[in-house]
């Protein structure tokens, strides 16, 4: 399994929107220069997170994209599938049943688990809070 830029881009996105979602609905061009991504390629990215119903698309001028639920309720396993599709990391092990091969499946299952523990163990919410972490000034 390898994330994509599409997968890391999207991320990108979503934890953007997630911050700027204050009062107003995010534009693309807002977040394309503020993470340094191409307005185009993040229409690619939105339009998928769109019909997979990670976010909504509000229509007008005053309009942009904002999330479909709270931070709290995506997990980043759940962002980056609706992107990548599967995260398994090998594809097609059913068919090899050889000792070997059944063996090997056991690690490629024990990976997968891990994998999903991680992804599925950190909300966006989690990933909004890392981020104010690593903004936030201090003054003593």
């Amino acid at each position: 399994m390898r994330i994509t830029t599409k997968g890391r881009n999207a991320l990108k996105l979503m934890i953007d929107v997630a911050i700027y979602n204050k009062c107003s609905p995010v534009k693309i061009k807002d977040i394309a220069s503020r993470q340094d991504i191409s307005e185009k390629y993040l229409e690619q990215i939105v339009s998928v997170l769109n019909k997979a119903g990670v976010v909504k698309s509000i229509r007008g001028a005053k309009g942009g994209y904002v999330l479909s639920r709270k931070p709290e309720e995506y997990t980043v396993g759940q962002i980056l599938r609706s992107i990548e599709g599967s995260l398994s990391p090998v594809e097609d092990t059913e068919n090899d049943n050889s000792p070997a091969g059944i063996v090997s499946k056991r690690v490629w299952d024990k990976l997968e688990i891990a994998i999903n523990d991680v992804l599925e163990g950190l909300t966006l919410a989690d990933l909004v809070e890392w981020y104010y972490e690593l903004t936030m000034d201090y003054c003593i």
